[in-house]
């Protein structure tokens, strides 16, 4: 469920005419729901009532400050894999020991930040980092939690670029070799080893892989206690997926989610925290464009629009496909017509949507892409030297600008020009 919907025969964020809060910011635009976000997320913590959990918020999905702290003050951690993540973490006021530092290639810099400043946990992806981790440490006289991220080689069915579980991708360390990396890491002074992270991918829609995981962490769970390891945290990472068409069947709800974890873990008495990103962001958000040209082709008829791959790259990295609803409803009974749905960047990947079935559209009219709340203005680029689009929060009949649109000077300013040029 989101809170975009139309009333009267506009669309609307919450109370809010998306058309309003173009005429004041200009196309395109991101516009985020607070009512969404924080629906999402109390759907999560609700699922795993009854249990010492933490649900962090995987930020790499929607990074903006504004996002970060409406989650952060309705009580989420956070879920970083970098040292700005971080660094955004503690700004947006969520404090260090709700922050879960994730990732296969933290620098010695990032750690030593994030020891510094309060850490909850470190996710361990490797040995190396593991003796990296513990050299820092001891060098700034503290112990560093950790977790290992086990890599279950577990096939999470979904998009070969965000899977994460399988024996041959990057993260974590296989599972077969977690007790000779347990012990190397008990071993180690500046480590205090807590827990085991697993994470498989993103976008699951079915709760079958997370089961076979699962049971997987459970029995290494009880074998590593039984060789004396401290197992009282387990990170279970995100990767629940949303629908983002809305003829899909729709995905398992996080109650579903909740019920398994509590059935396949439950009897361990540990600590749970995950780590959902998408399904918290994703449908919390759209992208706003403005309609430049219909273009007639040769055998279709093209959507040119203001909005492009470097404000929405999915589509044109994944095949991934966004809903695209105009802004103001069709009549209903309308004929429907079928445009190729593109941008203006000088590519031919620069496309939203082929022979799409929507309302006739015309110079000037809006549209809006669903479901961008997630991995949209975070992924967004100035390629074309086109300027990063706004991007808005709506909380009720308010709306406010959370990052502007810079301008060309601004933008071309940043660049320096050497003294011998």
């Amino acid at each position: 469920m989101d809170h975009f919907l139309y009333k009267n025969g506009a669309l609307h964020a919450e109370d809010v005419p998306v058309a309003e809060i173009a005429a004041a910011v200009g196309t395109p635009f991101y516009v985020y729901s607070t009512a969404t976000l924080l629906r999402h997320f109390k759907l999560f913590d609700d699922a795993l009532e009854g249990m010492d959990h933490l649900v962090c918020y995987a930020m790499k999905a929607a990074s903006n400050q504004a996002i970060l702290k409406t989650l952060g003050d309705a009580g989420a951690g956070m879920d970083v894999v970098s040292g700005g993540e971080y660094m955004r973490a503690k700004a947006a006021g969520v404090p260090g020991d709700r922050i879960v530092f994730s990732g296969v290639g933290k620098t010695a810099d990032e750690i030593r930040l994030a020891l510094t400043g309060g850490i909850r946990q470190f996710n361990v992806e490797s040995e190396p980092e593991m003796q990296v981790l513990n050299a820092v440490a001891l060098e700034l006289g503290v112990v560093a939690p950790i977790t290992i991220r086990v890599n279950p080689d577990v096939d999470a069915k979904t998009h070969a670029k965000i899977a994460t579980g399988k024996s041959e991708n990057k993260f974590g360390i296989p599972i077969s070799r977690a007790h000779e990396v347990y012990a190397m890491a008990g071993a180690m002074k500046g480590l205090d080893v807590i827990g085991i992270d697993v994470h498989i991918g993103s976008q699951l829609t079915d709760l079958a892989p997370f089961e076979a995981a699962y049971n997987k962490v459970a029995e290494l769970t009880e074998e590593l206690r039984a060789q004396g390891h401290n197992i009282k945290r387990l990170d279970l990472g995100g990767g629940l997926g949303i629908p983002y068409e809305r003829s899909n069947e729709a995905p398992p709800l996080p109650s579903d989610y909740g019920a398994l974890v509590k059935r396949t873990l439950g009897h361990l008495g540990c600590e749970i925290e995950i780590e959902p990103g998408r399904l918290i962001a994703g449908n919390a958000g759209l992208m706003v464009s403005e309609v430049i040209y219909v273009k007639e082709g040769e055998d279709r008829e093209f959507l040119i629009i203001d909005g492009a791959m470097n404000d929405l790259i999915r589509p044109a990295m994944y095949d991934a496909h966004h809903d695209i609803v105009p802004v103001v409803e069709p009549a209903a009974g309308i004929e429907m017509a079928k445009y190729d749905v593109v941008g203006p960047v000088c590519e031919s990947g620069d496309t939203f949507a082929k022979h799409r079935e929507m309302a006739p559209m015309k110079s000037g009219d809006l549209v809006a892409f669903r479901s961008a709340g997630a991995y949209g203005a975070v992924m967004a680029s100035e390629y074309n030297s086109r300027p990063l689009i706004p991007e808005v929060l709506v909380n009720g009949d308010q709306f406010a600008v959370i990052r502007a649109r810079p301008t060309f000077d601004e933008m071309i300013n940043r660049d320096t020009i050497p003294e011998w040029l």
